[in-house]
């Protein structure tokens, strides 16, 4: 076994030397965790601390309570009538309680991850789409409306049978505990006349086997989850995810930091359980190496106060790696490290949104940690590729692909089928192939389209556009499926235009994504009026605040033309509305700098994506402060 890390696609073929059926991959999420409980009993696996300023005193669980409260939940489901095809929908926090629900539910059927943030009429729709039998979710608490929401979704959900209540009272101070005790039985007492019965989730694991699963395991084919993706809003297409799919996908992040993901790693979660960033990179994949992951309150890296004492953290707990969004590390930049001890630290992983190369640099003059870009989407399970940022010159790229795991860019037709591979650094289609590629939607209409017919082979179309270099190293230019990317966060621009078309005078309505320097991208609407209506101001921004279920999907500009951009066939042409919101942020930028524009050019770079060519009228001192504003940018851009 290779005790390095894979620092080039060299490393990837000469792991591949071997047949994967040698590897001795776990077949299935549940075989993760008997090896491991088996491997590292005593050992920590995981330590959760409530909130910041209790940072220094941990619960922790070892790999055997791990495995025991793993089978006391699948065997609970199991009790309750949970079969292999059967559906449990979460929406909780992260907590300890939210991994024994992942994969004691994945050992019993199928684990459905819901976004908290959602509101009540999203989160009823997408428990419905998935036949969902039973909800898991947060217990009545002070100060959150998560068990609110879920009581108003579950109202128009016949087919669900039960709702499991996990309460935060175990893991607060003693007054609080018993504070937000008392608030959940007067809630239940005094509440909400649910139409199905409420279960305690604690209490009814605990007359559980913990030992082992009272039934025959899963195997590998098995589906073990259902993620939303497309966007976290409206109405998302629901992934099915394959027991061998997550375990491979854990097993090769592993081999790409084989000489990190070891019993000796501690690893920091700050992103979201319901993401599959956070169930596998600070998850099932440090845990298949015995490695401990820190938990970092029920808010993760929303918890106020968390990123501001975020150095602090690492130095208590000797955190090794930790996984983040750009949004992130543009705010630890800007925290002082003097007094540290951040020698524990050797990677930081960044996803989920492209990665501004300034932002890179002075993530790594400020800390000494080189920031590692990855790349992957949830029909891949979650990582397909990872740049292991070793030079300064592969800053921006996606890197090379995981073992066992094919990645190309090819060239299509104007039907979208397979006309041949891309040439080296020609930009195409991306597409992956492989053990972690996903089993498809449950909505068999979703299905068509993605895949992709090569030699006899099928391969998944990512969506995304990009270039493979010479090396092997993989350049996104752009993104065919038009999500905006928020902080990482996914906003399906339909959910957007949707809401507004539903206004008397709205035509036509199209959503882009600005691009910023702290959130990746911001999004913002172009509308088409009907014949001779006029609006007055703000009219288009109260409605659509009133009608956008999500805050985060509100725009933050709404810009009225005469007619939107359109193909030669009729069909919205985004691509030049980007170009302009792209010009609006260079001429903003340009004269923050105290520059002044010659001429501005956005187009379409073949190797690059999106460009921006600048002339100035006058070079001087100032261009220097204008390139490095400009590099917290995701687009590309040159001065003449």
């Amino acid at each position: 076994m290779n005790n390095s890390n894979l620092e080039s696609l060299n490393d990837v073929v000469a792991v591949e030397q071997t047949a994967y059926e040698q590897q001795n991959v776990p077949k299935t999420t549940y075989d993760v965790f008997a090896k491991s409980a088996k491997d590292f009993s005593q050992k920590t696996a995981m330590a959760f601390f409530i909130d910041v300023d209790n940072y220094q005193q941990p619960h922790q669980v070892s790999y055997q309570t791990l495995f025991e409260q793993i089978n006391r939940t699948a065997n609970t489901f199991r009790r309750f009538g949970v079969e292999r095809g059967d559906v449990v929908a979460f929406v909780l926090p992260n907590l300890p309680e939210t991994h024994y629900v992942i994969w004691g539910g994945e050992a019993a059927g199928i684990v459905m991850s819901l976004n908290p943030l959602l509101e009540a009429k999203q989160l009823s729709s997408l428990i419905s789409s998935a036949n969902a039998k039973y909800l898991v979710c947060l217990a009545p608490t002070p100060g959150l409306d998560i068990w609110e929401k879920c009581v108003k979704a579950v109202e128009h959900n016949k087919q669900l049978k039960g709702i499991f209540t996990v309460s935060l009272s175990n893991y607060l101070p003693a007054l609080k505990g018993t504070i937000t005790k008392g608030f959940s039985a007067f809630k239940n007492l005094t509440g909400e006349k649910l139409p199905i019965p409420v279960f305690d989730f604690a209490k009814e694991c605990a007359k559980a086997n913990g030992e082992q699963l009272d039934f025959t395991p899963p195997t590998s084919d098995d589906i073990a989850s259902y993620f939303c993706t497309g966007g976290t809003t409206g109405l998302p297409k629901i992934a099915r995810r394959s027991h061998s799919s997550e375990s491979y996908n854990a097993w090769a992040i592993r081999q790409m930091f084989n000489g990190e993901f070891t019993e000796d790693l501690n690893i920091f979660c700050g992103l979201p359980l319901f993401h599959v960033n956070g169930q596998i990179v600070t998850g099932l994949a440090p845990w298949s190496a015995g490695a401990t992951v820190t938990l970092g309150t029920p808010q993760g890296y929303r918890a106020p106060g968390l990123v501001e004492n975020f150095w602090k953290i690492v130095e208590h707990y000797k955190v090794n790696m930790f996984s983040g969004v750009p949004t992130l590390y543009a705010a630890l930049v800007n925290l002082p490290t003097e007094g540290r001890d951040l020698s524990s630290l050797s990677k930081a992983i960044c996803g989920a949104a492209p990665l501004p190369k300034e932002l890179y640099r002075k993530f790594l003059s400020t800390t000494g940690v080189p920031l590692v870009e990855g790349y992957g989407l949830t029909e891949g399970t979650c990582a397909s590729s990872i740049n292991p940022g070793l030079s300064d010159e592969n800053v921006g790229s996606i890197g090379f692909r995981l073992p066992y795991q094919a990645m190309a860019a090819f060239v299509l037709d104007d039907d979208g089928n397979y006309l041949r591979d891309a040439a080296p650094d020609e930009v195409g289609a991306i597409a992956i192939k492989g053990p972690n590629v996903f089993a498809g939607y449950v909505e068999a209409k979703h299905n068509e389209g993605i895949w992709l017919e090569r030699d006899g082979e099928t391969w998944l179309n990512t969506g995304d556009l990009g270039r493979q270099d010479e090396r092997g190293y993989f350049w996104l230019t752009g993104r065919k499926k038009e999500l905006i990317i928020r902080g990482g966060h996914n906003i399906d621009p339909k959910t957007i235009e949707e809401a507004m078309h539903q206004h008397p005078k709205v035509s036509l309505a199209a959503a882009v994504g600005r691009p910023d320097a702290y959130a990746g991208e911001l999004p913002v609407l172009y509308v088409e009026l009907n014949a001779g209506e006029q609006v007055e101001d703000g009219e288009l921004m109260d409605f659509a605040q009133s009608h956008i279920a999500e805050k985060a999907a509100w725009p933050k500009k709404i810009t009225v033309l005469d007619k939107l951009p359109v193909t030669p066939v009729g069909k919205l042409f985004k691509p030049a509305l980007n170009q302009l919101e792209v010009e609006s942020v260079v001429q903003q930028v340009v004269t923050e700098q105290g520059c002044e524009l010659r001429s501005l050019e956005v187009r379409q770079d073949t190797k690059h994506g999106m460009m921006a060519d600048i002339s100035l009228k006058n070079a001087n001192d100032k261009q220097a402060d204008l390139e490095k504003a400009l590099s917290l940018f995701a687009f590309a851009y040159q001065i003449n």
